[in-house]
């Protein structure tokens, strides 16, 4: 499956915030967006394009996807595929649309505070580090389900990385809606998540509407 190979740091100034696309770097001076906040291009830093400018609907709705996007590392092929899905699914659709995407595995890695950002958590998901009930998987976009259990695999925990992960995961925040096993490298989905336990800064409707145009 295709991925997005460029400068990461591109898409944080393109969106005028930080996505905290690169964990703990984004926390450091080394972050990208502190010494250049302005978007990329020639007309990022004040040219023809000013920020003084009338938004239109359509720009507002095709940021607001863009943004869910690059947040969940998702290609515009699978996340239109994901809303087809969340329409097809009872509820709000848009609703639909963030539950299925907190529920990829890479994104579950990372919420537990496996992983620093979710680009490492699918790196290690894809390397086959991790099982699923008890079997291997090495798909990061695989959705789990209420009551599926994840672990670190036992071939790969005497990897440096897996031997340093319970200190690293103790600093980190364990999702609510997760429940998390420091010592044994371990996990589980107790529950889909809410609205109000998914990124805030996601606009949803805006995403709704740009699909329904």
């Amino acid at each position: 499956m295709g991925k997005y190979i460029g400068p990461v740091c591109r898409l944080c100034r393109r969106e005028g915030e930080k996505l905290f696309l690169k964990g703990q770097r984004c926390f450091s001076p080394k972050c990208a967006f502190e010494r250049r906040g302005f978007a990329p291009g020639q007309h990022g830093k004040g040219g023809g394009r000013g920020g003084s400018e009338r938004v239109s609907d359509y720009a507002r709705q095709l940021r607001a996807k863009q943004k869910a996007r690059r947040v969940y590392g998702v290609l515009e092929r699978q996340f239109r595929r994901y809303f087809g899905a969340a329409q097809r699914t009872r509820g709000l659709t848009g609703l639909n649309l963030l539950q299925v995407l907190e529920c990829r595995l890479d994104n579950v890695v990372f919420r537990m505070g496996w992983a620093d950002s979710r680009a490492q958590a699918r790196q290690i998901v894809n390397h086959g580090h991790f099982t699923v009930n008890g079997i291997r998987s090495d798909v990061a976009s695989m959705i789990l389900h209420p009551g599926d259990a994840l672990a670190v695999r036992e071939g790969s925990r005497n990897e440096t990385f897996f031997k340093e992960m319970p200190d690293l995961a103790e600093r980190r925040t364990c999702a609510v809606w997760l429940d998390r096993d420091v010592k044994s490298l371990s996990g589980r989905l107790i529950r889909i998540p809410e609205r109000s336990e998914i990124d805030g800064n996601l606009n949803e409707q805006l995403i709704v509407e740009y699909y329904s145009r």
